[in-house]
């Protein structure tokens, strides 16, 4: 066993559950591991990999002291290190711990420095690029809403959508930033292929530029380790590299804080903090305040044209832009942005629940020039067609079966449906009266499968009212776990398994392991009469309560009673 071992295990037993629990995710210990006791776990908890990842989540500062500690044998001063058991009961290092450090050696390095102050010019940058990657981490949202985003097996962003995402985005490079920090706000969550909305990006998207803002810079702050953020102030990001030096995956995981906060304008390109990134940690709404003082100024009007555009003669306000652009597709966008109403964007609105007169009131409000001919037109007969095809479930369907059925108050509604090889998936087939289709296939798919065909399609309930359905799936967030409820199973196995007599749990587990490494040891054993003798014996096997062995210099094979070893010790 290693050294320091029995010591660790019996630490362990003394902590409450909650402290073990703390002390277990801390250690980054799997929730299910195979451990029958306290000294499994010890003798886990000191093998060389479990170190590795403790000393792992070490800041700079702690793992040069540490390392200082180790090197003069003397009690290590940090709390942390103290806390993760890498010392014994006295605070000393465990040898397994200061055979690792001499791989990363030195003393303390300071990454506590504040980030220099930013002047006005590199301010003004940094707040134009907040800006700007706000409305495209909207626009992200907006078309993961529409259709999730792909994720590749290494958890990244799958390239086609990365490539069409940097095409719409002023800063091409900013996709994978702007992605994690839509996760860091839980804005987006990932699931095994594809990353989707929550349903925290509809309030977000409905939300103002500098509220937006805020929630994700927020998010920001608090995901950065300590290092990065000493006093509550940003720290040089000219040092984040050196802020866990034992941590082999920190570099790349420091390199993506840095991107995510040039790109939310937390800092500047060459590392200078803006004044609003003082206040993030202590008072976000205020650096919002401080943030939009600089920030281009929104329009809340645009001009309604007759060959059914509109344009927005600057920066529409995020609530208008979302609602306007779930009846009209966005064609172009920068300081002036251009929109076009078709009959398929209007009627993708009254799916989801708009009416002709609330779609009217919305554009005759946000309108400089009123609503013109062919656009009323065009939303009024739209929403005329718009139901004439109605899908719901098959009441003619078995119990156990998944069955659609489509049909219309104008029967010839029904002929270009059935005929339609883009439809051919759906497998429709008329009813024995012709005068329905039914499918196999589900409602909604059916449904967004004649709504993508140009049909006016909508979905009703079993009394035939109509439905209103988005066509995203919300990603379903996971529930909250509790540290001590998933290492719950592993603590009362430790706590069903610890011995009464430690002592006598432990000299089983030492002479197991000299006979399975057939080791060198000094036994002492109590002979018949209280007479005490040592034996240097190679372990070689155990059974019936004895264990064997070759009895050093003599070369005499010895059997020693289990009961009769009080010590053993390893040469």
């Amino acid at each position: 066993m290693a050294e320091g071992t029995r010591d660790l295990a019996v630490r362990l037993a003394a902590l409450s559950d909650a402290e073990l629990a703390d002390f277990l995710h801390e250690r980054r210990a799997p929730a299910l591991p195979a451990w029958r006791d306290f000294f499994d776990a010890a003798e886990a908890l000191t093998d060389p990999a479990s170190l590795r990842r403790a000393l792992a989540t070490l800041p700079a500062a702690d793992l040069g002291e540490l390392t200082d500690a180790a090197r003069e044998g003397r009690e290590s001063g940090s709390a942390r290190t103290r806390r993760l058991m890498l010392t014994d009961a006295e605070g000393v290092p465990l040898p397994q711990v200061a055979a690792l450090l001499a791989e990363f050696g030195g003393s303390p390095v300071d990454v506590g420095r504040p980030a220099p102050d930013a002047d006005a010019a590199a301010e003004g940058h940094a707040a134009e690029r907040a800006f700007t990657s706000v409305a495209a981490l909207g626009d992200i949202l907006i078309q993961a809403i529409r259709t999730p985003l792909s994720r590749v097996g290494s958890g990244a962003l799958g390239a086609a959508d990365r490539r069409r995402l940097a095409e719409d985005l002023p800063h091409p490079d900013d996709v994978d930033p702007l992605i994690s920090l839509a996760e860091r706000a839980g804005l987006l969550a990932a699931d095994t292929r594809s990353f989707m909305p929550t349903a925290a990006a509809d309030d977000w998207l409905a939300a103002s530029t500098p509220d937006r803002w805020t929630s994700a810079a927020r998010a920001w702050w608090i995901a950065v380790p300590a290092p990065l953020t000493a006093s509550a102030r940003l720290t040089d990001p000219a040092g984040w590299p050196a802020a866990f030096p034992a941590d082999p995956a920190w570099p790349d995981r420091g390199a993506a804080f840095r991107r995510e906060a040039e790109a939310w304008g937390i800092v500047t390109p060459t590392g200078a903090a803006p004044s609003w990134t003082r206040l993030i940690g202590a008072d976000p709404a205020a650096a919002a305040r401080e943030l939009a003082t600089l920030m281009p100024r929104e329009v809340d009007r645009i001009y309604l044209q007759n060959d059914l555009t509109a344009i927005s003669p600057g920066p529409l306000a995020p609530g208008l832009d979302v609602r306007l652009r779930r009846i009209a597709v966005r064609e172009s966008h920068a300081q002036a942005s251009s929109y076009r109403f078709t009959a398929e964007t209007v009627a993708g609105a009254l799916t989801e629940g708009e009416s002709a007169e609330t779609i009217l009131a919305f554009l005759a409000e946000l309108s400089l020039t009123g609503v013109p001919q062919p656009l009323d037109y065009l939303v009024r007969t739209t929403a005329e067609r718009h139901g004439t095809v109605r899908v719901g479930d098959d009441p003619d369907a078995p119990a156990d079966a998944t069955r659609t059925r489509v049909w219309s108050s104008s029967p010839e509604a029904l002929e270009p449906i059935a005929v339609d090889q883009s439809l051919r998936p759906l497998g429709l087939v008329r009813t024995a009266d012709g005068s329905a289709l039914t499918s196999r296939v589900a409602r909604d798919t059916v449904l967004w499968a004649l709504i993508d065909a140009r049909y006016p399609a909508i979905a009703v309930d079993a009394d035939g009212t109509m439905l209103r359905l988005r066509r995203h799936r919300v990603a379903v967030s996971p529930p909250a776990t509790d540290d001590g409820e998933s290492y719950g199973p592993i603590i009362r196995l430790l706590r069903g398994a610890d011995e009464a007599d430690a002592d006598a749990a432990w000299l089983d587990r030492e002479l197991e392991a000299a006979v399975r490494e057939r080791s060198l040891v000094e036994i002492d054993v109590e002979l018949p009469g209280g007479v005490a003798r040592t034996f240097v014996l190679e372990a070689s096997g155990m059974g019936g309560g004895r264990m064997r062995g070759r009895e050093h210099g003599t070369d005499v094979e010895r059997t020693l009673p289990v009961s009769s070893i009080r010590s053993i010790r390893r040469l």
